[in-house]
């Protein structure tokens, strides 16, 4: 949850309270159950949007913690957070990282899926365009992210099955996958690990940023 919703919602939760007739400010710990128990009524489950989704995991409610206090993360969580991370990467089954960049495009510039009209099983976009610039051809592109034009080859990826691109291969796919493996914090979706993109869109990603044939490399 954003710095700015998380004021929003707790002012919401110290009205409440007062109203409820308490005779002192809450404190910390209950604001945040007043804020989680509004949160909660507040929302349905309504097609493929479900309410567990404001359930925080570990990592996603110590980078919320630390924001609204203002501070870095511990570096001691902020590692044990990649760590764990990191391990939950799933790799692609025999090594095959690379899908069709074509079909990459069409995935990076749809931003549908997970909401509640979307009908069960359809498949999702990745909505990469929102953070990035990825195609010179797209003029429309958010700025959160850095420009991912030209991202295969400034690192050198002329053939992608040189052992020399290898590293680099794997390290984009582990940054989709789940970018919380190399920044704790990472405001980047993480794709593969929330299950907004399954492994063969994953793979069609990948070309799109990675094949030497791609626009985005020309």
């Amino acid at each position: 949850m954003k710095k700015q919703t998380l004021y929003i919602v707790c002012a919401a939760a110290l009205a409440a309270a007062l109203v409820a007739g308490c005779s002192s400010m809450p404190d910390s710990a209950e604001l945040d159950q007043l804020t989680t128990r509004i949160a909660q009524s507040s929302f349905r489950d309504q097609g493929q949007a479900k309410v567990d989704r404001l359930v925080q995991d570990e990592a996603n409610s110590a980078c919320s913690a630390a924001d609204v206090a203002g501070k870095p993360l511990d570096e001691k969580v902020a590692k044990s957070i990649e760590a764990a991370n990191f391990a939950s990467i799933q790799w692609p089954a025999g090594g095959q990282y690379i899908g069709d960049w074509k079909e990459g495009e069409k995935i990076a510039q749809s931003g549908r899926g997970k909401t509640w009209s979307d009908p069960a099983g359809s498949e999702n976009g990745g909505n990469c365009y929102n953070c990035h610039q990825i195609s010179k051809t797209e003029i429309s592109y958010g700025t959160l992210g850095p420009s991912l034009y030209n991202y295969g080859k400034m690192r050198g990826v002329s053939n992608l099955y040189a052992p020399e691109s290898a590293a680099i291969i794997q390290y984009t796919w582990g940054k989709i996958w789940n970018a919380k493996a190399y920044s704790a914090c990472s405001q980047m979706p993480r794709a593969g690990h929330a299950g907004v993109l399954n492994e063969q869109q994953v793979k069609h990603i990948m070309a799109l940023l990675l094949d030497p044939k791609s626009p985005v490399n020309q």
